[in-house]
């Protein structure tokens, strides 16, 4: 199952396939957990799945964030817990160029090598010789459960008590205490619980800006907008969840019989135009979301005012794919009647997942009035984008 170092994106997408059975065979458990049993995880990691940006001069492939998004999608389809945690935990392997390569060589010589992170609160990191003490709470740590480290975003501290940047703060495991927090309705299988540490000790080399970093490797990658780079890890996962939808209602029509008249579903023109209508959704919302992600790549180079506008944009157009794939997946789940409501079908999952994946920060509804701002000449209003 072992992916090797520098495989293409059509091996990860046949190690997908590969772990389909193993997915389904354990579902069962991730309601019941709210967490991925212990051999899915391993499987995935020993996939290369949670490694997707780590650098090549570290060992990793160093896709990018197009190649990326194809493979995060694929395994959002076949399951939205399965493809949050891929997309968090890849996501997170671009953290090869931010830091130190002794640190990432390290910490990435394991090949279960997982980064839980959060930004959905902020500590405090008070600046003492070496480094920090770091003390916080923080929600949402998708994969806590298995994670190796841990990235928490604290508010830096001088001596002096002077405020400095927002920092990343990169935690060893056994430093971390976990909260059993995760009872939700969707995502369920993710394990996004809360993690605590109380004055621990972080080395400076652990932690960097959360803006204005200064990369430690060439590729664009890493020099990509750090709060525009954790959005795209997110955001790709909606597509994923409705396509995986459409191709389970599409499989569903060709068996269901059509109510109340000859044939299967399929063969009602009502249906038909509502699959029209779900694909050309789907692929103009995706299409959309790459054309602001290549834009961003093209300014992030320019800077200036392109930079902060491309930003923006990219925000909206992460927002719009939030928004479509919860259609999409409301259409299909309307069109397939009571199928969708059974447990152990793909759409009620479908329904609960996307709903849940919507709710991320980086999808905000909000982005629409930030890209409208923009257009309309006015300040940002804000600088987390």
């Amino acid at each position: 199952m072992l992916v090797p170092v520098q495989a293409s994106v059509a091996d990860h997408l046949a190690a997908i396939d590969r772990l389909a059975p193993l997915i389904a065979a354990e579902r069962q458990c991730f309601d019941h957990d709210r967490r991925l049993p212990d051999a899915l995880f391993n499987a995935l990691a020993e996939a290369g799945l949670f490694r997707l940006y780590l650098p090549r001069a570290l060992g990793g492939p160093e896709f990018s964030p197009l190649d990326f998004m194809t493979i995060v999608e694929a395994a959002s389809a076949l399951d939205g817990s399965v493809g949050w945690l891929v997309g968090n935990g890849a996501g997170m392997s671009r953290i090869g160029g931010y830091l130190a390569e002794d640190a990432v060589r390290d910490w990435f010589a394991d090949p279960r090598a997982f980064i839980t992170s959060a930004t959905g609160a902020v500590g405090t990191a008070v600046a003492v010789e070496g480094g920090y003490r770091v003390s916080g709470r923080w929600p949402f740590g998708s994969g806590a459960h298995h994670a190796t480290r841990f990235m928490g975003l604290a508010a830096a501290k001088a001596a002096d008590g002077q405020d400095g940047p927002p920092l990343c703060c990169y935690f060893d495991r056994s430093e971390v205490r976990v909260h059993d927090t995760w009872f939700v309705s969707g995502l369920r299988g993710t394990g996004s619980c809360d993690f605590e540490i109380r004055d621990s000790f972080v080395p400076a080399g652990h932690t960097h800006p959360l803006v204005d970093f200064q990369p430690t490797q060439a590729g664009l990658l890493y020099r990509l907008p750090g709060i525009s780079a954790f959005g795209w890890t997110v955001s790709v996962v909606p597509l994923g969840i409705a396509r995986g939808a459409l191709d389970a209602f599409i499989a569903l029509a060709s068996r269901k019989p059509r109510p109340g008249s000859p044939g299967q579903l399929r063969d009602g023109e009502l249906v038909q135009a509502m699959v029209g209508r779900a694909e050309a959704s789907l692929r103009s919302a995706r299409a959309l979301l790459v054309e602001a992600m290549t834009d961003l790549m093209t300014a992030t180079d320019v800077g200036g005012s392109r930079l902060v506008q491309a930003r923006a944009l990219f925000r909206a157009a992460c927002a719009n794919a939030a928004e479509s794939a919860a259609r999409v997946v409301d259409m299909i789940a309307a069109g397939a009647g009571t199928a969708a409501i059974f447990e152990t079908g793909t759409l009620e999952r479908s329904v609960r997942d996307v709903q849940a994946a919507i709710k991320h920060v980086a999808m905000s509804p909000n982005s629409y009035a930030l890209a409208g701002r923009m257009s309309l000449g006015l300040a940002p209003g804000t600088s987390r984008f």
